[in-house]
């Protein structure tokens, strides 16, 4: 672990700190950049100006575990179940890439919307 990111969502402000993988690096040097969320189920997720391939892939995640969406050129941010999850464990809807983790509460999570808009920015 090692480089640190801010997120602005809306009025909810938190950071979260990524691992030393180079995708987690990529984004850390495309902040800082602005999107608009969706949200799927127990999942944040919006585009971001970073282009790169599945790094460590997996689709089980763990609440307040931070990670990029190669298909959909997307960082998600997993805070509860999500539809394709089994019981309370997040699950993607296809391999992702994990970057970091959130330094906040999940439930803080919870009280964000759709096309809430979100800006990502080195802490």
């Amino acid at each position: 672990m090692g480089n640190r990111i801010s997120f602005l969502i809306g009025n909810i402000e938190f950071e979260a700190e990524l691992n030393d993988s180079d995708t987690a690096n990529a984004v850390w040097l495309a902040a800082p950049f602005t999107s608009y969320t969706n949200v799927w189920g127990g999942e944040i997720y919006f585009e971001i100006p970073v282009k790169t391939r599945l790094e460590n892939g997996r689709k089980i995640m763990t609440p307040g575990e931070i990670a990029y969406w190669p298909e959909g050129q997307a960082l998600c941010i997993f805070f509860g179940p999500t539809p394709v999850g089994k019981g309370d464990q997040p699950a993607a809807i296809s391999d992702v890439t994990p970057i970091g983790k959130v330094d906040c509460p999940v439930e803080l999570l919870e009280k964000i919307g759709d096309r809430t808009k979100v800006t990502v920015r080195i802490a």
